[in-house]
């Protein structure tokens, strides 16, 4: 019986070929690529079943983008988990298990409707179905597939969560069992497991995570996140599937997942909702097992845009024309996860023309650049930076970027080319940029060579950037303002700056990342200071009274319009 039949079911006009509707609508949006539905349609011919559900099962499209085309195209709400009742409606006749393989969530009822959030709003059977079954006008809306199985099971199964189902299906696994390798590799390989592995990655990509963090402890396996530059420990598999969830993806990395004594680096490609992910693999061993760090490498998101990245007129100015000069060394610098080489691939697609030849030396290459040659540096093969740097020399490039300083020898030869007439970018790990300066000079490089070579340093940090609907606008007392050093920045009358007001759907109040920073551009009197071995401080000292504004005044200028907090500022700078 045709679904438009039925006088207990409230749907829009049936269409023709609502699935076509939906490739076309996340073609037109980019969020489908061509070749993957093609892929998808291919493997629908020899094995049948439904377009839509192909393409999330595949990863080729997100469960989210398919829910909200659906809710466009077919005019129906979108249900989100925050929008789902604390208790379940009563409704006799529906069960669990039908309610389960047809992703059907009913959320409220009457006497003669009942309101039901559906992950496959064009699947007219489970429709009728429902509404013979409750004898109710059913009045269907969309929702996200993983969190109707959550609300499921919330509402009707007992609270359990998704991760929770599938430690369910885990069996026990004794002492014996896990020293014996190929045992291991078998249970890496169950389905289990490898749902368990992929919702852990699912979720980091939901939460916009940049690393995953899995560490053994005594009695607990323990996740976390790192969202916006802060780690949040989330829901973990408990202890008794560490040896399978870290052998699991020991495997999906290339490990020797037998290595247990020794750190081991990888590489993971896998497909997450529709996005080609890139994972950086590292595992230690620990007291308790081996801790495993994922960083993830988002291809699609990276934006090589100097504003983007938080660079004002003024700084993104002063910049380009550091990079415009034929030869010499850019250095940027800042600790780990600062956004340093992110800035370095945008100069470098500034630079990139048809009239230069750009190499760069990286370990790890982490995202691909057209027209520019890519060497990933091995150490363990004698291929490091400085082995590199001699053959890429040979190559008569025009600009090299060097994926970090190191050692004296890495340095020494990156002057070298920079005397010879390249233009060499690089990044070295200090806390300012007049740092970066004293760290060469430690490291053994000469300091008449120093000067001759280095144009500009530039330091930066990232500072987690306000969510434009949940900020609040504080007013600062005189005093305030002129303790937290606004007051001598800028001449106001009334100086107002936001904090973050936390949300159920935005705990923090923040929403991604920006940089703050400071750019020391290479000055005669700075030369001087250098060729005295002047310490970072007067350097720093000398190049403030040259113009230059610091981290901590460019982090304020972005609290005086909105961007970031006060606190967010001086979390990451020294001056708290």
């Amino acid at each position: 019986m045709a679904i438009a039949e039925s006088e207990h079911v409230t749907v829009p006009a049936a269409r023709g070929g609502v699935g076509d509707e939906v490739c076309a609508y996340l073609l037109e949006k980019e969020r489908l690529k061509p070749a993957d539905l093609k892929r998808a349609e291919a493997y629908r011919e020899q094995h049948g079943g439904d377009l839509i559900t192909l393409l999330v099962r595949l990863g080729l499209v997100s469960e989210r983008d398919v829910a909200e085309t659906e809710s466009a195209l077919l005019h129906l709400q979108l249900v989100r988990t925050a929008d789902l009742p604390d208790e379940p409606p009563q409704v006799d006749g529906l069960s669990l298990r039908f309610l389960k393989q047809n992703l059907l969530l009913p959320i409220a009822a009457s006497d003669t409707e009942l309101s039901v959030v559906m992950a496959n709003p064009r699947d007219t059977y489970a429709l009728q179905a429902l509404a013979m079954a409750s004898g109710k006008q059913v009045v269907p809306s969309v929702g996200i597939a993983s969190e109707i199985e959550n609300g499921i099971e919330k509402l009707y199964g007992g609270g359990r969560s998704a991760m929770g189902q599938i430690v369910e299906s885990l069996g026990g696994e004794s002492e014996a069992d896990l020293e014996d390798v190929e045992h291991l590799r078998d249970l890496a390989s169950e389905a289990p497991v490898i749902r368990l592995v992929n919702l852990i990655l699912q979720r980091a990509v939901e939460a916009r995570a940049s690393d995953i963090h899995i560490e053994p402890f005594e009695n607990r396996l323990k996740v976390r996140y790192r969202i916006d530059g802060v780690l949040q420990e989330v829901e973990a598999p408990p202890y008794s599937s560490t040896a399978a969830v870290i052998s699991r993806i020991k495997i999906m990395a290339k490990l020797n997942i037998a290595e247990r004594r020794l750190p081991q680096d990888g590489r993971i490609m896998h497909r997450v909702q529709g996005k080609e992910l890139d994972l950086r693999v590292s595992t230690v061993p620990t007291s308790h097992g081996e801790s495993v760090v994922m960083r993830i490498l988002d291809r699609e998101s990276i934006v090589l845009d100097f504003d983007s990245l938080g660079f004002d007129d003024a700084l993104r100015k002063a910049f380009i024309r550091v990079l415009e000069m034929p030869h010499g060394i850019i250095l940027v610098t800042g600790p780990t996860g600062s956004g340093k080489t992110t800035t370095l691939y945008t100069a470098l697609s500034q630079l990139n023309t048809p009239e230069r030849k750009i190499i760069t030396v990286e370990d790890p290459v982490e995202y691909q650049l057209e027209g520019i040659n890519q060497i990933q540096a091995k150490s363990s093969i004698g291929l490091d930076f400085a082995h590199a740097l001699r053959a890429i020399v040979r190559q008569d490039p025009d600009v090299i970027m060097i994926g970090e300083m190191r050692d004296l020898e890495t340095a020494q030869i990156a002057i070298q080319s920079a005397l010879t007439g390249h233009l060499v970018l690089s990044t070295v790990h200090t806390n300012d940029a007049a740092g970066g300066i004293t760290r060469m000079l430690d490291m053994g490089v000469e300091d008449y060579l120093l000067t001759s070579t280095v144009n500009a340093i530039l330091a930066q940090r990232l500072v987690r950037t306000l969510h434009p609907d949940h900020r609040e606008a504080v007013h600062l007392l005189p005093e305030v303002a002129a303790e937290i050093g606004l007051a001598s920045l800028v001449e106001q009358d009334r100086y107002t700056v936001y904090r973050p007001v936390p949300s159920e759907d935005n705990p923090g109040g923040y929403l991604g990342r920006t940089s703050i920073m400071e750019l020391l551009v290479m000055s005669d009197p700075i030369r001087r200071l250098v060729m005295r071995h002047a310490t970072s401080g007067e350097i720093q000292q000398q190049a403030i009274g040259e113009g230059m504004r610091t981290m901590y005044q460019d982090g304020l200028l972005k609290c005086l319009r909105g961007v970031t907090s006060v606190e967010e500022v001086l979390r990451v700078t020294q001056e708290a």
